[in-house]
């Protein structure tokens, strides 16, 4: 069995002083571990059925194609302002330092929906919330946040106490 952890690098200082980047390229430059990631995503979903499976930009996005396909459900992007071409929704949230929002696509969801949101990591919480409210502004039902890594120290978790979560590696 291969052991994920292995695949993933930790970058010091990056992006700032202080703060170790969990870096996923390694995963994603093996076709094995990589195949693993999704095999073991999957299995966290709990095979539940999902009509919708949300990616986060821009990292999330590569696990939640790969994870659509398997689930037969359709991908939605969720992405930074400015960024999708059709009429969107935006959600603004806060950072340690400032403010920043993610947008979707106002038809890319319908009420009712079953959505899986995922992200390569959980840090503080706070974009994977803003995708909730995104969702569910929608009209979507969030069968699950499902993330590659989770930071537990960041206490992301404490903002998505009202959906299942659940991360394949912690830290």
């Amino acid at each position: 069995m291969i052991a994920l952890e292995k695949y993933i690098r930790d970058i010091p200082d990056f992006p700032k002083p202080g703060v170790v980047f969990k870096d996923i390229t390694p995963l994603l430059a093996s076709p094995e571990a990589m195949d693993l990631c999704v095999q073991e995503l999957l299995r966290l979903t709990e095979m539940q059925s999902i009509d919708k499976v949300v990616g986060i930009e821009s990292r999330g996005f590569f696990f939640a194609t790969l994870m659509a396909k398997e689930l037969k459900a359709g991908f939605v992007p969720i992405r930074k302002p400015g960024k999708l071409p059709f009429e969107t929704l935006k959600q603004p949230y806060t950072l340690e330092y400032g403010m920043d929002a993610l947008e979707i696509h106002e038809d890319a969801i319908q009420k009712g929906d079953k959505v899986l949101l995922h992200d390569d990591v959980l840090a503080t919480g706070g974009t994977a919330q803003a995708a909730c409210k995104l969702i569910e502004k929608l009209g979507g039902e969030i069968v699950q946040c499902n993330f590659l890594i989770e930071l537990e120290f960041l206490k992301g978790a404490s903002k998505l106490q009202r959906y299942e979560h659940r991360a394949l590696l912690t830290y």
